[in-house]
């Protein structure tokens, strides 16, 4: 088994209509960049307007690599705690016994498709959600189900994780963004102080 390096990003920043904005348009051509001097081989995206948009722009960075839909970097919850923490038990109102086992099955195509070795050394970029992203690092560090909720990503940051013959996977990159101007850095976040 060879190497699998995944280098993961969550879409452009988008408005309230899932449409990516130029600013995101902005943010994904940086990333594009920054992707362009790696060997890529492959660009997964979410069936998402938000993530096809965006893979669209990385994909005329990278003359010759294949750009391709894979169900499973669907926006999804991957996984419903029993008991969630006291802050987040509000957004989980609603999800019922079905939604969170389809949730749950998503997210298990997710790692059975990407987080795992290749047959041969593989370099994807895979354009897709924060809680996707999320669940990915989880599973990369080793992470109890619940653990995603902690974890959030930028619009265009870069994550970049190892997945190897031997041994577990290695999380080289987490929300990177200096492929960024500040301006262009925290979108999709929430108001506050960030370094």
């Amino acid at each position: 088994m060879a190497v699998r390096h995944l280098y993961v990003a969550r879409h452009g920043a988008a408005d309230a209509f899932g449409e990516v904005t130029d600013a995101g348009l902005r943010q994904m051509g940086l990333l594009a960049e920054r992707l362009a001097a790696l060997p890529v081989d492959a660009v997964w995206h979410s069936p998402l307007p938000r993530a096809v948009r965006s893979a669209k722009v990385v994909g005329e960075c990278l003359p010759g690599v294949p750009v391709r839909e894979a169900e499973e970097l669907i926006d999804h919850v991957p996984h419903v705690p029993d008991d969630p923490p006291p802050g987040w038990a509000g957004f989980f109102d609603g999800f019922d016994p079905a939604e969170a086992a389809e949730g749950a099955r998503l997210a298990g195509a997710l790692l059975d498709r990407f987080a795992r070795p290749a047959e041969t050394e593989t370099h994807e970029v895979l354009i897709t959600h924060g809680y996707q992203v999320a669940w990915l690092v989880r599973h990369a560090m080793g992470a109890p189900p619940d653990r995603w909720l902690g974890l959030s990503c930028g619009n265009a940051s870069l994550t970049a994780i190892g997945h190897y013959g031997a041994g577990p996977p290695s999380l080289v990159l987490y929300n990177d963004m200096g492929h960024l101007p500040p301006d262009l850095r925290w979108t999709g976040f929430g108001p506050g102080t960030r370094p």
